[in-house]
């Protein structure tokens, strides 16, 4: 399949010339054209038109101006929202029955229309206009590009587009700023426990966010059973409530009897009472604990055998969150009620099916993310269950794919290769919603603002090309020249982990099972040169290339992790090969030196943890080990 249509028609817009006659929008750095609203503008299309006057005055140099449809004065206009000129010029889009998220964008004469689905549409079609037309680029949420375009034509445009997915997240520390979501058109603000920085929600100006319930006992948003029956105050009273495990009920790692009618109505109330708190809310997970435990009580298996044998236990699950969510549905139609097919629940029921407000979301968290989803070995069995599942869910699938390596943050971590084939892996299965965990806790870690931008891309539209996309973000965010370096070791990277065909899982601690010393010297190597070419291009070009270095020195603490790790081996293979060791003269001074690094681009958290603690923990045993 040819990919990256959208992306690349856009840039031809302007780039190529494809544009609407002799019509302007700026000339010579004068507006030409105005920026309309409809009359009763909503907040979300007032938003649009504020984000693209302030995009186009960068752009051009002018000042554009914001007005009603009743104000308009002849000449080009750029029609915001549902404009009643809109409705009469796309006769065939009826924002009010597209579909969810949809964008349109439709030159008319000298009109171009930007408008969409009512909740964000507008804004999406503004985004998307401003991004693949005029250029813009939201590289991260403390950088933009913005081209300098004093003359700029009136495009000729004609995109009509829903996204595949209706709930959208690329879980990274740098999205935690709502409004750089957005315009990434992430559409989802979910809370895990592993969180050491505040995550904005999106205002509902900028329209919004689907947000669950949040579990404070937990700081989460799931595997909320004993958030919403806790053993604290049931068990004692209420053992009969708590997984029967080798003939004993016990609530220590453990889960929920889920064929007890008495437990269910006590979780329903419960959660009842959340939802009656936070009326914003639109998801509520209903869902197992973290770990094993389920309850082999004689009920709970009759129940597992009639849906597909003894240890199917998605059967109990799946019928219980189903009553849940038909009582929670006679007070909150609007609420979605979520559960996991998360390790033991991994396997699709038999016969149970979900009802039309349960989501059912899907946990790739034993695959290798080496090799793709679909279509290799060591994920078949994956593959299987998310095939069954989708059959079965009647479009409430949701993914939850891993893409980091949460036992250390500051690895290189080589599966940028199947990020977009294992997204569409999950839209060809059914999946609408799609969380992309990544390293939320780490401000630096292995290349994390380009898997970010890469992913949200990919969410938005499945059909786009990753590959270029990543040479889109490496080329602008770093230059061509040192975006070329670092991509030549990606390259090597992801080759190497190739040819070892390891199962690559997302709890690595080393990278030494698919990299071996000599690959590890030439990666640094690689990303030594990356470094070398940063700052010549820095030197030549001290304001224009100002802070590219440490860009670069950000993405080289991962492979300076690696040779601290494996600091005696890597020592000895020098040694032994008679080559110079790509690093620190010793151990002490390397030691200093990452830690020093890590703290200048305030890195609080190496790997998946609830607390800083963690990480400064591990600093000061690197730190004592420098001392023996």
């Amino acid at each position: 399949m040819k990919r990256c249509v959208l992306w690349c028609a856009g840039l031809l817009t302007v780039a190529g010339g494809a544009w609407a006659g002799e019509s302007w929008l700026a000339r010579d750095g004068q507006a030409a054209a105005q920026i309309v609203m409809p009359e009763a503008a909503t907040p979300v299309e007032r938003t649009a038109a504020q984000e693209l006057r302030q995009h186009l005055e960068k752009v051009t140099g002018s000042a554009f101006s914001i007005v009603t449809e009743s104000s308009a004065k002849s000449g080009p206009r750029l029609l915001v929202g549902n404009t009643e000129a809109s409705r009469r010029l796309a006769p065939d889009f009826l924002a009010a029955q597209a579909a969810y998220d949809s964008i349109l964008l439709k030159t008319v004469g000298d009109d171009v229309i930007l408008t969409g689905h009512p909740q964000r549409g507008a804004l999406y079609a503004v985004y998307t206009y401003l991004e693949e037309t005029v250029g813009v680029r939201w590289w991260t949420s403390d950088e933009t590009f913005i081209p300098q375009l004093p003359d700029l034509p009136l495009p000729k445009l004609d995109m009509r587009y829903a996204p595949k997915l209706r709930f959208r997240e690329s879980y990274y520390l740098d999205a935690f700023d709502a409004l750089f979501k957005t315009r990434l058109k992430g559409n989802v603000s979910s809370r895990t426990r592993y969180m050491l920085a505040p995550m904005e929600m999106i205002p509902e100006a900028y329209g919004g966010n689907h947000r669950l319930i949040h579990f404070k006992g937990r700081n989460s948003a799931y595997h909320s059973f004993y958030e919403l029956v806790p053993p604290n105050v049931y068990f004692d009273r209420h053992p009969e409530w708590f997984s029967e495990i080798k003939g004993t009920r016990t609530h220590k790692g453990a889960q929920l009897c889920l064929t007890n009618d008495e437990m269910r109505r006590e979780l329903t109330k419960n959660a009842l009472a959340l939802l009656r708190e936070d009326p914003g809310a639109d998801i509520i997970q209903i869902s197992q604990n973290d770990h094993a435990g389920r309850c082999t009580c004689k009920t709970c298996l009759a129940v597992e055998q009639e849906e597909g044998g003894v240890g199917t236990a998605s059967g109990p699950l799946l019928r219980f969150v189903n009553q849940v969510a038909e009582e929670i549905e006679k007070e909150f139609p609007r609420v979605f009620v979520e559960t996991f097919a998360y390790q033991y629940t991994r396997q699709a029921p038999a016969k149970v099916r979900p009802r039309a407000n349960v989501l059912i979301r899907l946990c790739a968290i034993e695959c290798s993310f080496l090799q793709p989803l679909e279509g290799s070995r060591e994920n078949a069995p994956f593959a299987g269950d998310l095939a069954a599942w989708g059959r079965i869910a009647g479009g409430n699938l949701f993914g939850w794919d891993y893409v980091t390596s949460f036992s250390s943050y500051m690895l290189p971590h080589p599966n940028l290769r199947v990020l977009g084939p294992n997204i569409r892996t999950f839209v060809k299965a059914g999946a609408t919603g799609l969380f992309e965990q990544g390293d939320a806790l780490c401000a630096a870690g292995d290349f994390v603002r380009l898997r970010h931008w890469v992913l949200s891309h990919l969410l938005w539209n499945p059909d786009l090309d990753e590959g270029q996309l990543i040479d889109t973000f490496l080329s602008g965010y770093y230059g061509e020249r040192t975006g070329a370096a670092l991509k030549r070791y990606l390259d090597f990277i992801h080759d190497r982990a190739a040819r070892s065909d390891v199962y690559l899982g997302c709890y690595q601690k080393n990278v030494t099972q698919w990299l071996d010393a000599k690959g590890i010297f030439e990666a640094a190597r690689l990303m030594a040169s990356a470094l070398e070419t940063a700052h010549a291009e820095e030197a030549a070009d001290p304001v224009g290339r100002k802070g590219l270095s440490d860009k670069v020195l950000r993405e080289k603490l991962a492979i300076d992790h690696v040779l601290l790790i494996n600091d005696t081996m890597l020592r000895q293979h020098a040694v032994n090969a008679g080559k110079p060791f790509p690093g620190a003269p010793d151990f002490p001074t390397a030691a200093r030196a990452w830690i020093a690094a890590c703290e200048r681009f305030n890195v609080k958290a190496y790997c998946e943890t609830t607390s800083e603690a963690t990480f400064t923990t591990y600093k000061k045993a690197l730190l004592e080990r420098s001392q023996k």
